[in-house]
């Protein structure tokens, strides 16, 4: 293969030919990508169309194969066998036409040929007239897809080399024949279905019907082996969003089973690993409450002081920080889901925001019965409802639950949060220091336990700025 040169003559030669080769073969590279890009952009534009269940693909994989393979063969099958059977038959017919003029012409003593019409009508079928000699009428326009009158004209040609005049279209269900001989004019009238294979739509029927009964048959069998499929799927689905799993067990094929005792063997080990965890917690709790306790108790032996009141302070702030610390270690625990009333929920958060000092309003669109850990999710709405209050000085809290999917706003017109440092304060005990010190309150645990309460309920939180001005945090979790 001749090389290119390079435009640069003075690189050495080892160089200079491996750069050629990396030229080339970028050449090659993009060449193969120029003849790539009109299949990408069918089978972007396929994959648009293309239906995303597996139920469905699955389906499509058996019946397009199917529909292919037997318009193929249902093609090829009747192209031959029509074409074969159609040529036997105008060959029958055009050799007893023939047959009828030798015989017309051997024994011209019959003057009215009732004898031959006779036997044409009763023994071949065919309805025959000897008519007076005269000129054939014109040629009719000739049909462009009729096989028939193609066939039977170039028997006529072949078999009796007369004048002839032939009319298929004229009366569907008969075919007309005028033949030209010395003294007369054979007219013969014959049935359509005696030259042409007319029983070929009978292939169709039994191709099409029993396609359609294996179809059935596929239809119940695929059915069957989707089905595990989709409830392992509602399975995992529904204890990722924390409810409970009914009446699941495997099923199905190999590997679906295998697939399903995996998650069912996850699940017990997950569940151990918080049941585990709670108790510890459980006793921890119990533990430094005690102690917090006895702390409270001296201090109250010590009477009223300012040594005593900011001991009381510190020790108040240890509670809230140890019950912020235990909430996002326990995080939203064994608590079970079921149907809550959002519209008592909000009446509940615009208290809250109400105590912290700021102005407040809600709204709520849809149903407003939904499928959550209550308590958990009271707490992660409580936790972005008082994180807006305490900084700004209006609230607004609207709710949709539409389509599938529950959306909570909470927007303020607060100092709101850089867009860098929004998925930062999301991380526990991370605070931002220009609008959140030490001294506002809290434990830097809000948003991380809210995200991890949504998270657990199969959805998210995202911030983004407010229309007030501030800051607007969407929760948004499957309904």
């Amino acid at each position: 293969m001749r090389l290119i040169r390079t435009p640069f003559p003075s690189i050495p030669r080892p160089l200079r030919q491996l750069g050629e080769r990396l030229w080339h073969s970028r050449a090659l590279t993009q060449a193969w990508d120029a003849a790539a890009t009109p299949y990408r952009y069918v089978a972007g534009h396929l994959r648009r169309f293309m239906p995303k269940g597996l139920f469905t693909r699955a389906l499509l994989i058996i019946v397009i194969p199917m529909v292919i393979l037997q318009g193929v063969l249902a093609f090829l099958f009747m192209e031959k066998h029509y074409d074969l059977v159609t040529r036997r038959l105008a060959q029958a017919v055009i050799r007893e036409v023939a047959t009828i003029i030798s015989v017309i012409e051997t024994y011209p003593q019959d003057a009215d040929f009732r004898s031959i019409t006779d036997i044409a009508a009763n023994d071949l079928g065919l309805s025959i007239a000897v008519l007076p000699l005269e000129p054939l009428p014109p040629p009719r326009p000739k049909p462009f897809f009729d096989f028939v009158d193609q066939v039977l004209s170039n028997e006529i040609r072949t078999q009796i080399s007369r004048p002839f005049w032939i009319d298929t279209v004229g009366r569907s269900s008969y075919v007309e024949i005028r033949i030209q001989l010395k003294e007369h004019v054979l007219r013969v009238i014959a049935r359509r279905s005696q030259t042409y294979a007319s029983n070929s739509h009978i292939f169709i029927v039994w191709m099409v019907t029993t396609s359609l009964v294996l179809l059935v048959i596929a239809l119940i069998f695929l059915r069957n082996q989707i089905k595990p499929i989709e409830q392992l799927a509602n399975a995992a689905e529904s204890f990722g969003k924390g409810r409970p799993i009914d009446d699941f067990r495997p099923r199905g094929a190999l590997e679906v089973r295998r697939a399903a005792q995996a998650f069912i063997e996850m699940r017990r080990r997950i569940e151990r690993q918080i049941e585990q965890r709670t108790t510890m917690l459980a006793g921890v709790s119990h533990d430094l409450r005690t102690i917090l306790t006895r702390f409270r108790l001296q201090l109250a032996l010590f009477g009223d002081s300012e040594e005593t009141a900011a001991l009381k302070s510190d020790v108040d702030d240890m509670n809230h920080m140890l019950e912020d610390y235990l909430a996002f270690a326990r995080g939203d625990g064994d608590e079970q889901a079921r149907p809550a009333d959002l519209s008592l929920m909000f009446e509940d958060l615009e208290a809250e925001a109400e105590i912290a000092g700021a102005e407040v309003s809600s709204a709520l669109i849809g149903e407003t019965t939904v499928v959550v850990k209550p308590i958990a999710f009271k707490r992660c709405l409580t936790n972005l409802v008082t994180n807006a209050a305490r900084y700004a000085g209006t609230v607004r809290i609207e709710g949709r639950n539409a389509e599938r999917w529950l959306t909570i706003t909470v927007e303020d017109d607060g100092p709101g949060i850089p867009p860098e440092e929004r998925e930062n304060v999301f991380r526990p005990f991370y605070r931002l220091d220009a609008a959140r010190s030490r001294e506002a309150g809290g434990s830097g645990l809000g948003l991380a336990i809210a995200r991890d309460i949504a998270r657990a309920h199969g959805g998210d939180i995202l911030l983004d700025d407010s229309p007030l001005g501030g800051l607007r945090a969407k929760v948004r979790l499957p309904s």
